[in-house]
């Protein structure tokens, strides 16, 4: 494999040193060499390699496995629920689905203007922004207003395709591309799709100025290995060192907004949603970064078939190791919001205490946008427009965690009940920039995923 050059390899080494950390690494050592050393591109390269062989400290407390039976074995104690097959995709569910593809559109639309700097590394700026633009707290989507910009540094506001009054489609985004791609493999390959499958698609069909952090980081990896062509041909080894090597963004939320193709598919069946998750997650990401896919595609899968935000929320944590970071923190968040009353009145402290807690991740990193989402799902309970509105108050990632939170917010209530203020706007159209998907229909897509579920379920998963 290769290295970069100096300068980049030395932010990645940055990175990997603060990931290896997470892991529970003691990297003290080498950070204070990388602190002291010029721009030595052999000496980088040996102490990248030094930082790739650390392990973690005796006294870490958590366990968090990689494959999936030791992902399946760390669960709670009788975690895993009854197997697919048992709920018909009637039209009731057909229903849910289509409203987990509009409530995942208006949930990105609504963030995407606010996914810049300063609002993603500085949370709190999105509040500033909304009240000088007379707009705080939110109660449609994001006003381009020039001395609220002015009040937080920027020129002007990003995607004037998403501000208010100026939407007429989702316009395209990777929270939906992703979202197709879940769709067209299981269309191709069926419910027997492997990573390799996964692999292959994105070579195909997705360009890689499409892909970011982890997804550019694999996607350089999969071409430097030879997978242009026959991804399949891989070992296991090979597809270690594609998901790892120069990839310290494996525990960020590239993976987590990938679940909702999977969870669309299973409904009432959290359990194959996660191993579908899985499935993809292994390809670019680990440990918590695998979680956090799957975490989100159980609960997907959980509020086709449900109604009550607070069992689909325990559905998705089943799905996890009950001792690794991202549980905790999602058990904590749960505790968080019972303890405020599960109040949507009391989001302000609920995302002060979000960022407390969890703002010393990095701001695009699977744990504390999995809290946001779950934040926003137990206060907004059923109703759409407070749960999108709270995820993207939350700032951080703001558009995938309004269209993380807007998807199952959308199959707990169906696109029926969705209000039209955030669903007309879209026009019932989707931009994709992926071959055969753009321009489509947003109810298009929820048909073929009904279909997909359908035969899902008529073959027990199989």
């Amino acid at each position: 494999m290769r290295f970069p050059p100096t300068r980049l390899l030395r932010q990645l080494l940055r990175d990997e040193l603060r990931q290896r950390r997470d892991e529970g690494c003691d990297t003290a050592e080498l950070s204070a060499q990388l602190a002291g050393l010029r721009d030595d591109h052999a000496r980088l390269i040996a102490l990248y390699e030094r930082a790739t062989l650390l392990e973690p400290r005796a006294d870490f407390p958590y366990h968090e496995p990689d494959t999936l039976p030791e992902i399946e074995a760390a669960r709670a104690t009788g975690a895993t629920p009854a197997r697919m097959g048992l709920i018909p995709v009637d039209e009731t569910v057909a229903d849910r689905i289509h409203g987990g593809w509009l409530g995942r559109c208006a949930g990105c639309a609504l963030g995407k203007p606010l996914e810049t700097t300063p609002f993603v590394e500085d949370p709190p700026a999105v509040k500033r922004y909304l009240l000088a633009a007379g707009a705080y707290p939110l109660d449609n989507f994001v006003p381009q207003d020039a001395a609220a910009c002015r009040s937080v540094g920027l020129a002007q506001l990003a995607c004037p395709a998403s501000q208010r009054g100026r939407i007429c489609c989702m316009e395209p985004d990777d929270d939906l591309r992703y979202t197709i791609m879940g769709l067209d493999i299981l269309e191709r390959c069926g419910t027997t799709f492997a990573t390799a499958d996964v692999a292959a698609w994105w070579l195909q069909h997705l360009p890689a100025a499409h892909c970011f952090t982890a997804e550019e980081a694999v996607y350089r990896n999969l071409l430097l290995l030879g997978a242009a062509h026959e991804p399949q041909a891989l070992g296991e080894t090979q597809w270690a060192q594609a998901r790892t090597w120069l990839n310290p963004y494996r525990e960020w939320i590239g993976a987590q907004i990938r679940a909702d193709g999977w969870g669309l598919a299973c409904p009432g069946d959290p359990a194959r949603a996660a191993e579908f998750a899985w499935r993809d997650a292994r390809l670019s990401h680990t440990r918590n970064g695998v979680y956090g896919e799957m975490f989100c595609a159980a609960m997907i899968a959980t509020a086709l078939t449900g109604d009550d935000p607070q069992q689909v929320v325990e559905g998705g944590l089943a799905m996890i190791p009950a001792r690794s970071r991202l549980a905790e923190a999602i058990q904590q968040t749960i505790d968080q919001c019972r303890a405020l009353g599960l109040a949507a009145e009391r989001f302000e402290e609920a995302l002060a205490w979000l960022w407390q807690q969890f703002g010393h991740y990095p701001p695009v990193h699977t744990i504390n946008n999995a809290a946001a989402v779950v934040t926003a799902l137990l206060l907004g309970g059923r109703n759409f427009e407070r749960v999108i509105t709270i995820a993207v108050m939350a700032g951080w990632d703001t558009d995938c965690n309004g269209a993380t939170a807007g998807c199952i917010c959308g199959c707990l209530l169906g696109a029926r009940a969705l209000p039209a203020k955030w669903t007309a706007p879209l026009n019932d159209t989707l931009l994709s920039e992926i071959a055969g998907f753009h321009p489509i229909a947003i109810s298009e897509c929820a048909r073929r995923h009904t279909d997909v579920a359908q035969r899902n379920t008529r073959t027990g998963g199989a």
